[in-house]
């Protein structure tokens, strides 16, 4: 069993389940975390991310494998960023969830950007000379652009630091989201931020018939404006009623 490091909060149920997404932690949640107005909530670091053990191969399977016992059994609202909301997607048949909400998933993959994630999966772990020069990294990976790294983000490695994520997390193919669309057994809402540049109203719009677009953010919503985001998605906005 993989270790997980986890962020929760106690409150009323039913538990919000938050999942980051490729290269980032549970920390990019502490926004939206405190916008929860108590309720109960956790947020893992997925495994090869942060504080979280690695895993000997990566698909999405495998990390939904991972997270899933802590799917609260008594009530779960899953809200996942990218990465993060295609493993929630996965995870829409545990017993517990009620309603899977995913932002910022790329749903359309051409050849070259899979063939792209794949090389960077193959490359060898990169040491910078700075714990600040890690950090600047993780940042990029992570597509953030403010605020600073947890300390699970970057360690010291033999000739100095490097970052906690397991890049081989980069390899684990196109998502399928129309197919796990069409399997969810629960309530899925879909979300992109106006100018997010990873996917598109028509890229949504061919999959759904109606998604949540979040005026004026971009592809890291829940960082750039954490209020907006749990007052625009409808499972969140239910339980806050």
């Amino acid at each position: 069993m993989t270790e997980l490091r986890v962020l929760r909060g106690d409150g009323r149920g039913p538990t919000v389940m938050l999942l980051h997404g490729l290269g980032a932690t549970a920390d990019v949640w502490d926004g939206v975390a405190r916008a929860l107005d108590g309720l109960s909530w956790i947020a893992p670091d997925l495994p090869g991310h942060g504080g979280s053990g690695h895993l000997e191969g990566y698909t999405f399977e495998a990390v939904a494998a991972a997270v899933a016992p802590l799917v609260d059994p008594a009530g779960t609202v899953v809200v996942g960023h990218s990465f993060g909301g295609v493993i929630g997607l996965h995870l829409a048949g545990v017993p517990g969830v009620r309603a899977v909400a995913g932002i910022g998933i790329k749903v359309a993959w051409t050849p070259e950007e899979l063939s792209r994630a794949a090389k960077l999966a193959d490359r060898s772990a990169a040491v910078f000379g700075t714990r600040e020069e890690a950090v600047r990294r993780h940042l990029r990976v992570a597509g953030l652009d403010g605020p600073a790294a947890p300390d699970a983000a970057v360690r010291p490695v033999p000739g100095g630091w490097g970052l906690s994520f397991d890049q081989r997390a980069f390899g684990v193919g196109e998502p399928g989201v129309a197919g796990l669309l069409a399997a969810a057994p629960v309530p899925v809402v879909l979300a992109r931020g106006e100018h997010d540049r990873m996917v598109s109203s028509e890229d949504l719009g061919a999959l759904v018939d109606a998604f949540v677009v979040l005026p004026g953010l971009g592809h890291n919503a829940h960082v750039e404006n954490p209020e907006a985001l749990v007052n625009h998605l409808p499972p969140l906005r239910v339980l806050l009623q």
